[in-house]
């Protein structure tokens, strides 16, 4: 058997990158225009960053591109020549590859095998997988890429499957890359680390499509951005034309004011929310919460920080209800919560906006009236005699819709229908409209563009206003020293880190998601005592 036939796909790039031009590309979906005579250029190693609100195309554009998707209209045309992808392996064939937000990994797999997945057969990979490892790891050595080709993915951390994901599209020879929203789970060292290989691979001749929502890193990477919106050619500019302001203003039409200033909370009065030696097991019967204390304070945004897979999901599963707290207590307001329901904690005055939206959030096949009575319904006060009051739904949420500027404002509108902004306005809509005394909200702005992102860090402030407390979970560290007033980093299940936001900075915040503690933290407890509740 031929070294070509064991792994086809496995080749060093020939040529010269090629570069990408798309004309007049259209594409709908029914009455929904997607994207409406959209032009795109990628020049030979560049990184190009693609910039618009939720809704404008941006996804639809790169699908195309990536063979996904089938454009109605336009031509694409590759290193001079016209080409039609249909399929993704088609796409990868001519070198362009994309790694989307959501891992497409095998978690049982090891590295080399996810590498050569649909380039080798099961019979090659079982015959020879010693010189398939071999060659990943050559391929991850040329590449500068830190992995070992026999672990597990499930065993890896997210940026190292990332990386993963990176060295497959690179190993079958993609020199175009697409990323969608790279860093949107990653910590500040594994987003430095991210961007210092993409500029060796944009060294090295790679071209790099980046899709973001963060401004900040665009002013890092981009030689270019091209801004969408509602599905045209808003803007394309290069470097040193550009600022934070003027690319917001292009993808949202309008000059975004600045946050109000923070009031801070009232430390001196009994805390909302109080959580004493919590300890929650994971899947593997791992302490995933190990010990984590904690107060929330009226008129207070608690930030929580860390790298994902370091307990925050289970934290917050477990303030929900719908994960088992294996001991240690739990208070809303002086009151034991301990092991509550869903229903018995939001009696209590908790509302939750769970970082998956689509899948916690909301029922997508359901209507926004619906969605908005979810919680009346289950309190009993949305019904009579067993039959919904679906007038007094609909009347009810007609008034939510118009309140939190959700578009359109139909109460009989499916929430599949709606874009990510407008979809976590609802679920805003109905969290908040119960006025709860504690707010937890876990990557609220994930996914979305930055005026939607603006509107929603708004109400959150609009809470700590109104003498309410909010638990901020989040990625995103500029989000957290924008909005908290202290900030705790978990990591490996325990609190590592607690201090108030003005006396932290990204840097010591990066150490502590890394797992070295700055010392001294709040209250001059030194890092390596415990950390006492705030």
């Amino acid at each position: 058997m031929s070294e070509g036939s064991v792994i086809p796909a496995a080749r060093e790039a020939a040529g010269p990158v090629p570069g990408v031009r798309m004309t007049g590309i259209s594409k709908a979906y029914g009455s929904t225009v997607a994207n409406d005579r959209v032009d795109f250029e990628l020049l030979p190693g560049e990184i190009h960053v693609l910039l618009g609100e939720n809704g404008a195309g941006k996804t639809t554009l790169m699908g195309i591109l990536f063979g996904m998707v089938r454009p109605d209209a336009g031509e694409v045309r590759l290193g001079g020549e016209t080409v039609s992808f249909s399929s993704p392996e088609d796409a990868l064939e001519r070198g362009v590859g994309m790694v989307h937000q959501h891992f497409m990994l095998v978690q049982d797999f090891n590295v080399a095998e996810n590498v050569v997945l649909g380039s080798v057969s099961p019979l090659d990979l079982m015959l020879r997988r010693a010189e398939i490892e071999r060659r990943v790891s050559e391929a991850a050595e040329r590449f500068e890429m830190d992995i070992d080709p026999s672990a597990r993915i499930r065993d890896l951390p997210i940026d190292t499957q990332q990386r993963v994901e990176i060295l497959k599209l690179l190993y079958r020879g993609a020199r175009i890359v697409i990323l969608d929203e790279p860093t949107s789970s990653l910590g500040p060292a594994q987003i430095e680390a991210l961007f210092a290989g993409l500029k060796q691979l944009r060294e090295a001749g790679h071209s790099i499509v980046m899709v973001t929502h963060k401004l900040g890193e665009v002013m890092e990477l981009a030689d270019r951005v091209t801004v969408l919106k509602d599905g045209r050619n808003a803007t394309t500019v290069a470097r040193g034309e550009f600022d934070e302001r003027s690319l917001a203003k292009a993808m949202t039409g309008r000059e975004l004011p600045e946050l109000p200033a923070k009031s801070g909370g009232e430390i001196g009065r009994e805390p909302l929310l109080r959580v004493d030696d919590l300890v929650v097991h994971s899947g593997a019967r791992l302490h995933a919460v190990h010990g984590v204390s904690f107060d929330l304070h009226p008129g207070e945004i608690l930030g929580i920080a860390g790298v994902e897979g370091n307990g925050q999901r289970e934290l917050l599963d477990a303030l929900a209800g719908v994960l088992e707290i294996e001991s240690g207590t739990v208070e809303i307001g002086g009151r034991d919560v301990t092991g509550a329901s869903p229903k018995g904690l939001r009696e209590a005055g908790l509302s939750i906006i769970h970082e998956d939206r689509q899948g916690w959030g909301l029922v997508l096949d359901m209507s926004l009236a619906e969605n908005l009575g979810l919680a009346d319904v289950a309190a009993g006060i949305a019904s009579r005699h067993g039959f919904l009051r679906r007038r007094g739904l609909k009347s009810r949420a007609r008034g939510l819709l118009e309140e939190y500027d959700v578009r359109p404002a139909n109460p009989d509108a499916l929430a599949l229908s709606l874009s990510g902004g407008n979809q976590q306005k609802v679920v805003l809509a109905r969290e908040l409209a119960s006025d709860p005394q504690v707010l937890i909200a876990a990557n609220p702005v994930s996914g979305l563009d930055v005026g939607a992102a603006d509107y929603v860090h708004r109400r959150l402030l609009s809470v700590r206003e109104h003498g309410r407390a909010v638990l901020l979970i989040s990625h995103d560290l500029d989000e957290l020293l924008q909005l908290s007033d202290r900030i705790i980093v978990l990591h490996r299940g325990r609190i590592l880190y607690l201090a108030p936001v003005h006396e932290v900075s990204i840097d010591v915040l990066s150490m502590a998601m890394a797992g070295s503690a700055p010392s001294p933290v709040a209250d001059g407890v030194p890092a390596s005592a415990p950390v006492e509740r705030g």
